[in-house]
């Protein structure tokens, strides 16, 4: 009987709870904040609040008339899909690579789903130092595609520490 072969899809249920996490908080942050209201939950430094993003990040073109919604759309749609296509391809020994793969891919179909069913990201989470200085308001989506990232770059780094022990 030949041997089944693995690869980075089966990280796919690493997307599924980034997507489901994504969703769930949104839906808290939407039922129980007001547009921009500051909740703090360590004053001075971390708040939750309520906003929503048209742009991309750091709300760039997020005043440009709407075309913009549909370009991100396209965008997410195709570096999902492109995403999908690499996790295919991927050993399954690779596992740092495909974890990354899975939380970029999580955080770009959570955020997609924001912009295909209202038209704009919903953001809650506020990083600031007392009330002069306010990072851009960020989500779990956003969070996943940052330590994604991260952790394609340092595979990138340290290709032998990804893999797993024969």
């Amino acid at each position: 009987m030949p041997e089944r072969r693995w690869n980075g899809l089966v990280w796919l249920w690493l997307s599924a709870v980034v997507i489901a996490l994504d969703l769930l908080s949104k839906w808290v942050a939407e039922s129980s904040l007001g547009l921009y209201q500051q909740v703090p939950v360590i004053d001075g430094l971390f708040s939750f609040t309520l906003a929503y993003n048209p742009g991309a990040a750091f709300s760039f073109l997020s005043d440009a008339g709407g075309w913009q919604r549909w370009f991100f759309i396209t965008i997410a749609v195709g570096v999902s899909v492109m995403l999908l296509v690499w996790l295919s391809r991927l050993h399954r020994d690779k596992w740092l690579e495909a974890a990354a793969l899975a939380l970029i891919l999580g955080g770009a179909l959570g955020n997609l789903y924001d912009r295909i069913v209202h038209g704009h990201v919903v953001d809650f989470i506020l990083v600031h130092w007392q009330q002069s200085w306010f990072f851009p308001a960020f989500n779990i989506a956003d969070s996943a595609i940052t330590v994604g990232a991260v952790l394609l770059i340092a595979d990138m780094f340290w290709p032998g520490q990804g893999k797993a022990k024969a």
